[in-house]
C-alpha cells in the first residue's frame, strides 16, 4: 500500500481530491516504478487539486507534474533498479497518474537521470518552474540577447519561474526588472538579484500598441495585456518569451511590434521538450546554482499540507516554490 493525492470526479461532475491509500497493483502502466521521494505544487497542479481548472483529463487522476525518486524495478534498458530519476511535464498529473504519491510507475522515455551537482530535493526545489526559467534564458541566449543588450523584464517576478528567471539572469550578468502584484516582496526580489522592482498594474490593463521602447528581452509568466504590452515596450529586435497564463489566455494584441520593431514572440513549452532540450536545461542549471539558492527559493510542505497550500497558491499567498516531502 502506498499514499496518494487521488482526484475524482462524481455523476455531477463535480470534482473532489483526498488523500487515499492504495495498492501498487491500481498503477497505470509503465516500464518503470519508482519509489516518490519528492514531488512539488506547481499553479498547474494548484488548478487540478481545487477544480479551478480542469488539468485531469480523466478519472482518478494523481495530480504532480513533477518529481524525483529512486527507481524500484525497470523494464526499461535506460534504467536500472537504484538509480536516481527526474520527471517533468509529458502530461504526468494531467493524463497519467503523477508524482504527489509514494509511488509511481511511469515510461522511462519521460525520463531523465538526476543531474550531476543537484540532489533530489534540490531538483524539486527547481522543479518545472526552474526547468521552464532556464528553457527561457536559453532561449534569449540563442535568439542573441546579452548583457550589453539592455534590460530584462521578468514579469510574474515572485512566481517559481520568475523567481527562477530573475535568479538565472543575474548570475549571467544581465540587468533585470521584476514585474510584481505584491510590493511587499521587493527586498526578496533584490535579494535574488533583480536590481529594479515595478508594480504590476503598470503593464497589466489595455495600452497602446506601441509604447516607449524599453526592454532588450522579456520573460512573461502572465499573459494578457501583460503579455500585450511588454511586447509593445520591447526595443527593436528585442525578444519575449511567454511560458505563462497567470492573467489569462488571451492575447488582444496589434502587430505593430513584429512587423515596425521586429521584436521575436518565443513560446516556451515545457511539457512535451526533446530530451535534448531537457538535458541542456538542466545541465546549464545545475551550473548555475549555488547552495543557498535553493532555501532563498523554496519551501517544504507534506502531502496532508497539499490541499490547503494549492488554494494559497491560487490566492497569490505562496512565493517561489514548494516540495512536497514524500
Amino acid at each position: 500500500m502506498f499514499r496518494a493525492l487521488v482526484i475524482t470526479q462524481n455523476e455531477e461532475r463535480r470534482q473532489t481530491c483526498k488523500l487515499t491509500e492504495l495498492e501498487e497493483s491500481k498503477l497505470p502502466e509503465g516500464d518503470v516504478l519508482v519509489d516518490v521521494c519528492y514531488s512539488t505544487l506547481n499553479y498547474k497542479d494548484a488548478l487540478a487539486i481545487t477544480g479551478k481548472g480542469r488539468i485531469a483529463r480523466s478519472y482518478p487522476m494523481v495530480p504532480g507534474i513533477d518529481l524525483v525518486g529512486k527507481v524500484f524495478q525497470s523494464d526499461s534498458k535506460r534504467f536500472c533498479k537504484g538509480d536516481w530519476v527526474l520527471l517533468n511535464g509529458f502530461g504526468v498529473g494531467e493524463m497519467h497518474w503523477g508524482g504527489l504519491a509514494e509511488k509511481a510507475r511511469l515510461k522511462s522515455d519521460w525520463l531523465i537521470p538526476l543531474p550531476k551537482g543537484i540532489d533530489a530535493k534540490q531538483s524539486m526545489a527547481v522543479g518545472t518552474a526552474g526547468y521552464t526559467a532556464m528553457l527561457s534564458v536559453l532561449a534569449l541566449e540563442k535568439q542573441g540577447v546579452t548583457p550589453d543588450s539592455g534590460e530584462i523584464l521578468v514579469t510574474g517576478a515572485n512566481g517559481g519561474v520568475g523567481s527562477f528567471a530573475i535568479r538565472f539572469l543575474n548570475r549571467l550578468g544581465y540587468q533585470v526588472v521584476a514585474s510584481t502584484g505584491r510590493m511587499e516582496e521587493t527586498a526578496y526580489l533584490k535579494s535574488l538579484g533583480a536590481g529594479e522592482i515595478i508594480d504590476r498594474n503598470t503593464l497589466s490593463e489595455p495600452g497602446k500598441p506601441l509604447q516607449k521602447e524599453r526592454w532588450a528581452g522579456v520573460i512573461d509568466c502572465v499573459g494578457s495585456h501583460t503579455l500585450v504590452n511588454a511586447c509593445a515596450t520591447t526595443q527593436y529586435g528585442g525578444v519575449v518569451t511567454a511560458c505563462g497564463l497567470a492573467q489569462g489566455l488571451d492575447f488582444p494584441a496589434s502587430v505593430a511590434p513584429f512587423i515596425l520593431r521586429g521584436i521575436k514572440l518565443i513560446g516556451i513549452d515545457s511539457v512535451m521538450r526533446p530530451l535534448a532540450d531537457r538535458l541542456e536545461a538542466w545541465q546549464r542549471l545545475s551550473e548555475l546554482l549555488q547552495p543557498e539558492d535553493f532555501d532563498a527559493i523554496s519551501q517544504e510542505i507534506t502531502l496532508d499540507e497539499v490541499t490547503e497550500t494549492a488554494q494559497a497558491l491560487l490566492d497569490g499567498k505562496v512565493r517561489g516554490r514548494v516540495i512536497v516531502v514524500l
